[in-house]
């Protein structure tokens, strides 16, 4: 996918077919797996039956070690799983104030993170009830259709002893280089906090740094080669975030450090939050791709504004369609993208922007956080942002499945009908043409191109037929492989519903629906010609389908 990519109106008429042009012979830059991360708000969901099986799933479809973000690390509780919610008990104090730690379910957190080679996004957060200043009310009972706000309650505020908090985080750091070893604990992301300009910090901005730097110096002291990053920001684009980020900045970069009385504070990778914004238009939903691209731009800009920060890794701490995982669309109507197509193809065509912004403002782009999983016990296909529903995956875990296969440069796309980069960030994707768009790789002997056909409107239209051109094979023969999501492929949610939609499918339905959960080849593998360097796939795309092409020689 060309960075110039600028094709902003489609030639022809509705029908005509697209040409996309795949040049293997231009290299724009190696392709990194900056999709292998992913996140959700509730950490028991993580040993629980179909947490254990999707966490198997995405750690076996990465080339990768995948890293894993949660909130409530340290939020006190029995540990029992409930939507927006989680606990560990890590802290609690005994009659006379003194600390007792609990490592217990944290560690069945992180083993199972750890079992299946994946690492952790440490997030260190939130405040104990032992130590909060306002401890009462503390455990919320959110359901979707509640006002937001209400999940915010006691674990939201600063501690009222900054040195016994730190030396929590401290005995965390060490407990967990004595449980997992230094090597592999140096591997991980540390960070304190979560969205501290929203609803998740209910102190001020200099308590936040207060904060920051006291969670900072005791990661540091029990690992001075731990790994400590910030601020995971909400709203990036935004005035009131971007005044949060330069504070920051200039705190950690210049200011006095509140636990250590010196210059500074430790920054070894830059986090922020990017989202989009659904909503219903004329009875269908119409996505906002353009928002959330704003906010990933505006992160990178403000990397961009300190050189002390300008080969730091940058990770978008929460990458999404939107805000809310656990407001399903029954309560969100905006939200019924989730459990079809939508969803897949928007993943497809805005990873290919990010990597295309991350090249224009030469960041180094680490990952994206698909703040998405799986809510455990609930009704099948209720429209959650989640990857899986009841143990079975949802179209879009296949194109996290397609991206796996991706390996080697990426090269240079070229299509017909296609969004410009600029458009995109600027204007969404509102034209009266679809983004027939792509992104490709060459490796030894390999060749790899998915493609999508994406609008943000979601509403049905006529497939259409595309050329796939395909330049630089030094090879007469190919075996081509060819997946697809689409309407009849790789696609339970549509099977689920020509069920009849059951709310107790049987066992053999529930096969039925793991089968057609993964990703599924449009016919058998093939061998095709090679003219003169250059091999043609003809092929028809559904609006919000996603293909991957697989070319070997």
């Amino acid at each position: 996918m060309s960075q110039k990519g600028n094709a902003q109106t489609k030639s022809g008429s509705q029908g005509e077919k697209v040409t996309m042009q795949v040049d293997l012979t231009k290299p724009i830059g190696p392709m990194y797996p900056a999709w292998a991360w992913f996140g959700y708000d509730e950490p028991n969901y993580t040993y629980m039956k179909d947490g254990k099986k999707l966490l198997s799933e995405i750690a076996q479809l990465s080339p990768v070690p995948v890293y894993v973000r949660t909130h409530s690390l340290l939020v006190t509780g029995n540990g029992e799983a409930a939507l927006k919610w989680g606990s560990t008990n890590a802290y609690t104090e005994d009659a006379a104030g003194n600390p007792i730690y609990n490592w217990s379910i944290i560690d069945s957190i992180f083993d199972t993170f750890v079992q299946r080679g994946m690492k952790p996004l440490a997030q260190v957060g939130f405040m104990p009830q032992a130590l909060s200043t306002n401890p009462e009310p503390y455990r919320h009972y959110w359901k979707p259709g509640d006002p937001y706000t209400d999940i915010i309650t006691g674990w939201a505020y600063p501690p009222k002893d900054y040195n016994k908090w730190a030396e929590l985080v401290y005995q965390w750091v060490k407990h967990s280089v004595e449980r997992y070893g230094q090597k592999e604990v140096e591997s991980w992301y540390w960070e304190p906090w979560n969205e501290p300009n929203g609803h998740y910090w209910k102190g001020s901005m200099e308590e936040f740094f207060k904060l920051y730097d006291y969670t900072a110096d005791a990661i540091k002291r029990a690992l001075p080669t731990a790994k400590v990053g910030g601020i995971n920001i909400a709203g990036t684009g935004g005035r009131g975030a971007q005044n949060w980020l330069h504070a920051w900045a200039k705190h950690c970069l210049e200011g006095t450090n509140y636990a250590t009385g010196k210059k500074g504070s430790p920054v070894d990778a830059i986090l922020f939050h990017a989202k989009g914004g659904p909503r219903l238009v004329d009875g269908h939903v119409r996505m906002n791709m353009g928002t959330q691209l704003r906010d990933i731009e505006a992160g990178f800009k403000f990397v961009n504004a300190y050189p002390q920060f300008k080969n730091l890794p940058v990770i978008i701490g929460e990458s999404d369609p939107e805000g809310c995982a656990a407001c399903g669309m029954a309560t969100n109507p905006e939200n019924a993208y989730r459990n079809g197509t939508m969803y897949s193809s928007y993943t497809a065509a805005s990873f290919a922007r990010k990597y295309l912004l991350a090249d224009l403002h030469k960041v180094n782009f680490a990952g994206a956080v698909s703040w998405s999983f799986e809510f455990e016990n609930q009704p099948w296909f209720y429209g959650f942002r989640d990857l899986a529903t009841n143990g079975v995956d949802k179209p879009v875990l296949n194109v996290f499945r397609m991206f796996g296969m991706m390996k080697g440069d990426r090269v240079n796309v070229s299509s017909t009908q296609a969004y410009g980069l600029r458009t995109a960030v600027d204007s969404s994707f509102h034209k009266s043409f679809t983004d027939i768009n792509g992104l490709a790789c060459k490796d030894a002997k390999e060749a790899t191109v998915m493609l999508w056909n994406y609008h943000d409107d979601d509403i049905k239209s006529e497939a259409e037929t595309v050329a796939v051109r395909i330049n630089g094979i030094q090879a007469k023969k190919a075996k081509l492989t060819y997946y697809l999501i689409d309407s009849k492929h790789s696609n339970s949610y549509e099977i689920w519903k020509k069920m009849g939609s059951p709310k107790n499918p049987t066992a053999e339905q529930i096969k039925e629906l793991e089968k057609a959960g993964q990703l599924q080849m449009a016919g058998s593998p093939k061998k095709i010609a090679i003219k003169n360097g250059t091999a043609v796939v003809d092929m028809s795309l559904e609006r919000q389908g996603v293909a991957l092409l697989k070319l070997q020689w």
